[in-house]
């Protein structure tokens, strides 16, 4: 590996952000008013912040995993061309 070449390239970063955004959003799903020791608000119960809003938390982190994961095209022809060649020397 060259000194100037980074372990990720540009697709990685944009969907490690992409994941973050998604992340993001997630929380703002689960924000709101909540209760206080005079009034309740049943609203903390609804199901966008306890089904939607975790579950689009998850997608944004496994988005996030698989930002990182990913195998940019040019090293993926880089290491079949090395293994060719260790093949051929061998």
């Amino acid at each position: 590996m060259k000194k100037n070449e980074f372990a990720f390239d540009k697709t990685n970063f944009i969907l490690v952000a992409v994941g973050m955004a998604i992340v993001i959003l997630g929380f703002i799903l689960m924000s709101g008013s909540g209760s206080t020791e005079d009034t309740f608000n049943p609203d903390i119960f609804s199901v966008r912040r306890i089904k939607v809003a975790p579950a689009v938390c998850f997608f944004g982190f496994c988005f996030i995993v698989y930002g990182i994961m990913h195998a940019p095209k040019k090293q993926k022809s880089e290491e079949l061309e090395n293994k060719e060649e260790n093949n051929v020397e061998a």
